[in-house]
This record gives structure tokens, C-alpha cells and sequence, in this order.
């Protein structure tokens, strides 16, 4: 597996070796051992599954009792992913980074805890796979306007695509409201939220 660099130095891209024949491919898309050796000692305990149609953009969501590390894949079609830094006191706090994942490039993206995740749908329809690192746990669900002015994401444009966004999503909160994650606490492995 090579590990892609980032903005964000804890948020990493991970691209997997492919063996392939006249059969097809093969690739490995996780191992344990190595995913706690070269990108975060974490366990994973939840695997979610999304469909999604092109202009959905979905986020930007995070946990703040339950901080989830997300680790980010795209099985069909090709999105483009966004984690934004929320640990106050981190050298990045309040930066975003935004990848392409694809079915094509097979990346994965290491999303650490105390990051918002959202992404935002390019082809016809995506299928997002992502392993978390705590549950999901609705009563304790945040987020951030997709378009926050004082965040600037660049979202790609793709004319004449209708943006498909939940009432929850157009609902949410600006990034000056949003509740934080002490960064010292959430690195000395103490993550509940400030």
C-alpha cells in the first residue's frame, strides 16, 4: 500500500498495489497490522455502505462524544471526499482537504477523529464504502454547512447537475458555531469534545 501525503499531515490517501491478468485484478484493501504500524493504531467496528446519485453532496458530519476516524473508499463511480479539522490547538484546525476517490483510482482516504467528513457525488451514481472507528450515534450527530464562507471549500462544479442535499444538511450550523474537539485531549487519547 503507498501512503499519499496531504495537506493535513494526519489525514492520509492510501493506494493499494494491483495485481492484474487477463482474469481481471486483485488488490488488498486493508490489514490490520500494517494500517496500525504505518497510518493509526485504531480499531474499526463499524462498516457502512452508500448509494448515492450524482450532484448529492452529503455532510460535513462528525461525532463529537463518539468521534469516529473514517476510512473512506469509493467501490463505484467517483466522489470528491472532504474532511475538515476540528481539534482545536491543531496545527490545521479549521483547514479542509479534499480528495478524488474512484472505483478507478482505488484510494483510500484515513480521515482521523475530530474531523467533519462530507463528500460530494461526480458520476452517475457512487457506492462509498468506509470503515469507522466508533459507531454511529445519531443523538450525538453534527454538521457544518456544506458552503460555510469562512471554510471556502472548493467544491467541483459540474453545470447542469441539480445539487441534491438533505433538510438535516441544508440545516446545519456554520463552522464558528460548531462544537469543538480539544486536540491535546483527543491525541493523549481522551476524545470527548470540548
Amino acid at each position: 500500500m503507498k501512503i499519499i501525503h496531504t495537506s493535513i499531515a494526519d489525514v492520509k490517501l492510501l493506494e493499494p498495489q494491483v495485481f492484474g491478468d487477463e482474469r481481471g485484478h486483485f488488490f488488498e484493501t486493508f490489514r490490520d497490522a500494517w494500517f496500525k504500524q504505518h497510518i493509526a493504531s485504531v480499531d474499526f467496528v463499524q462498516d457502512n455502505q452508500s448509494l448515492s446519485t450524482q450532484g448529492t453532496l452529503r455532510g460535513l458530519h462528525y461525532q463529537l462524544q463518539q468521534p469516529q476516524g473514517k476510512l473512506v473508499r469509493v467501490v463505484a463511480g467517483e466522489i470528491f471526499d472532504v474532511c475538515v479539522d476540528l481539534r482545536l490547538g491543531s496545527p490545521t484546525f479549521g483547514q479542509w482537504t479534499g480528495q478524488y476517490l474512484s472505483a478507478n483510482n482505488r484510494r483510500q482516504m484515513w480521515i482521523p477523529a475530530g474531523f467533519a467528513h462530507g463528500f460530494y457525488v461526480l458520476s452517475a451514481t457512487a457506492v462509498c464504502h468506509y470503515r469507522c472507528s466508533d459507531y454511529y450515534a445519531p443523538q450525538d450527530e453534527h454538521s457544518i454547512r456544506w458552503n460555510d464562507t469562512g471554510l471556502g471549500i472548493d467544491w467541483p462544479k459540474q453545470n447542469n447537475v441539480p445539487l441534491i442535499i438533505s433538510d438535516k444538511d441544508r440545516q446545519a450550523g456554520s463552522f464558528n458555531d460548531a462544537k469543538l474537539f480539544d486536540f491535546n485531549r483527543l491525541t493523549a487519547g481522551n476524545v470527548h469534545g470540548k
